[in-house]
């Protein structure tokens, strides 16, 4: 029977995958912050304004955890990547949207799923370490449980924004002209 014995070079290797695995996806929250942050000033005092603010608020809880966890884990912070997913989350502003000086409604359609997406990548992060939790005495299984969770609640928050906005941006409420409307016909008698 063949079987395959670890060396040392896999602590090296696990590290640096980690360290990888780690820094981007803090990246991806930096950049989720940035976002949340953004769409709760323009969206402070409207329908979406209380929502977002508190997934902004979560979004901003979780990036912090993160740092935490890398400091736990002995995983240095690459900047260079959180710059980078900072400045990119500022260009995507500039992305071309049908209108030449302001922003498309569609923009807040687009930026939910962008946010979704990115508590999709948080949840599955927390899954997988989770899953490590029992190898590594380093990771508290109570707090990524509790993270995992509330990633959970702004999925389902994120698709309630979503249904709403998809909803009165793509299909909303059909009202009838007043100028197009035929005018009531008196009654005749019988």
């Amino acid at each position: 029977m063949n079987t395959t014995t670890r060396t040392s070079i896999d602590g090296p290797a696990r590290q640096k995958r980690l360290v990888i695995y780690l820094n981007d996806h803090l990246a991806g929250a930096t950049a989720g912050v940035e976002l949340a942050r953004r769409m709760t000033q323009e969206h402070h005092g409207t329908a979406y304004g209380e929502s977002l603010e508190n997934l902004c608020k979560e979004i901003s809880q979780d990036r912090q955890a993160l740092v935490r966890l890398l400091a736990d884990l002995d995983v240095p912070v690459r900047r260079y990547k959180t710059y980078g997913a900072w400045l990119g989350e500022k260009a995507a502003r500039l992305k071309p949207n049908g209108r030449l000086l302001r922003r498309s409604g569609l923009a807040l359609l687009i930026e939910l799923e962008a946010l979704r997406l990115g508590a999709q990548g948080k949840a599955s992060l927390w899954r997988g370490l989770l899953a490590a939790s029992a190898q590594d005495s380093r990771l508290d299984a109570d707090r990524l449980e509790e993270l995992l969770r509330r990633a959970a609640r702004q999925i389902k928050t994120l698709d309630s924004l979503h249904a709403r906005a998809a909803t009165e941006l793509l299909f909303p409420a059909m009202r009838p002209d007043p100028a197009s409307t035929p005018a009531a016909e008196p009654s005749s008698p019988p």
